[in-house]
């Protein structure tokens, strides 16, 4: 495929293009953030400019090259088998590198897609049935009624919480969780949240699945000696990419994820993973919140939970009679602040989070 051209099947909003200069004449007039980027991508430069999310640092802007970019499309295509005329629905800012993949996915592979704002109930409005389409958690969450409409539905931006992935049990979509970053050009992996039978083909809850990664064609990983993922994936990345990201590898091309090397806590030598216990506390805790370790002059560290709004007395009795929790995984004390401090894209700073809540105190 030329560069400056796009699949003969591709649709926007149900129009058809006889050439770029219809298409940007079409985007131009409704939506300005579509027709900077779609101006990028026909231009002559081989890559575009794009801002990583900020969710390990400042966000900072990166160089994709265009022919990776359109690697990546392929891959999403064949893994999850959307060829051309399939129908998608782009609800995400294409300011980001996960808007900008779902219209570069319809060009290079012949889609019909659909724009519509990125609000938190992006089907609220939608008459139509769609065959694929990307959210965030919170997307996802105000969407369960609606969700039907999409037949395949690929999460990412955030952890899909146990309440989340219990309520997807019960609806027809296919819902995948997305392991990826800006510079692999959103996802190398996937994992099927909802509708998986066991091996006698009976529906099985999400607390006893035993679902991993799985990563996309032409990917190959492996572990570093602080057993975080490394990615080789030379279809999307030119560089082989160290991530933070502590796994079990269950096989050449299935992971589990563990958390985030940076958020480990060493408290009294036992090493704690911040989102596996989190992911525990999601039974017991409504409100947003997460665990953090700091500085005690016994443990080295000690495990805290910080909790987003009103303070309450009975989280403390929860934790008590949480069976799943081991005795170094329940918090030793428990903050509550009004607000989180979030990045661009609604991710949690904890950092920044936790210094707030010292304020307070």
């Amino acid at each position: 495929m030329a560069q400056n051209n796009f699949h003969k099947n591709f649709k926007l909003n149900n129009n058809s293009f006889t050439n770029v200069d219809e298409l940007l004449a079409y985007t131009f007039d409704f939506s300005k953030d579509n027709y900077q980027f779609l101006k990028s991508w026909f231009s002559d430069s081989d890559f575009i400019i794009v801002q990583t999310s900020g969710s390990t640092g400042k966000p900072k802007p990166i160089q994709l090259k265009k022919e990776l970019m359109r690697n990546s499309a392929f891959a999403t295509g064949v893994f999850f088998k959307l060829k051309e005329n399939t129908t998608a629905l782009l609800c995400l800012p294409v300011e980001y590198i996960a808007g900008k993949m779902m219209l570069v996915r319809a060009l290079t592979l012949g889609w019909h897609i659909d724009v519509v704002d990125s609000n938190s109930n992006p089907l609220e409005a939608i008459k139509q049935d769609y065959d694929f389409s990307a959210m965030v958690p919170l997307q996802v969450e105000n969407s369960i009624k609606n969700l039907y409409k999409i037949k395949k539905l690929i999460v990412g931006g955030g952890v899909v919480s146990n309440q989340l992935q219990e309520k997807l049990q019960n609806i027809s979509t296919e819902v995948f969780a997305t392991y990826g970053m800006t510079e692999t050009i959103t996802h190398i992996a996937v994992k099927k949240l909802n509708n998986i039978t066991s091996l006698r083909g009976r529906m099985i809850k999400q607390s006893l699945f035993n679902e991993f990664y799985k990563t996309l064609p032409n990917v190959n990983i492996y572990k570093d000696v602080k057993s975080c993922l490394v990615i080789d994936a030379q279809k999307v990345s030119e560089e082989i990419i160290f991530t933070n990201d502590v796994v079990n590898l269950i096989s050449e091309n299935q992971f589990e994820w563990l958390g985030r090397f940076d958020n480990v806590i060493n408290s009294g030598g036992i090493k704690l993973h911040p989102e596996k216990i989190e992911e525990k506390l999601s039974k017991i805790i409504e409100n947003r919140f997460f665990v953090i370790g700091i500085p005690d002059d016994k443990l080295g560290e000690k495990l805290v939970l910080i909790i987003e709004g009103v303070i309450s007395s009975t989280v403390g009795e929860s934790l008590k009679i949480l069976k799943s929790l081991s005795k170094f995984e329940i918090p030793k004390e428990i903050y509550f602040v009004d607000e989180f401090v979030e990045t661009e894209t609604g991710k949690i700073q904890r950092k920044m989070t936790f210094k707030k809540v010292i304020n307070y105190y």
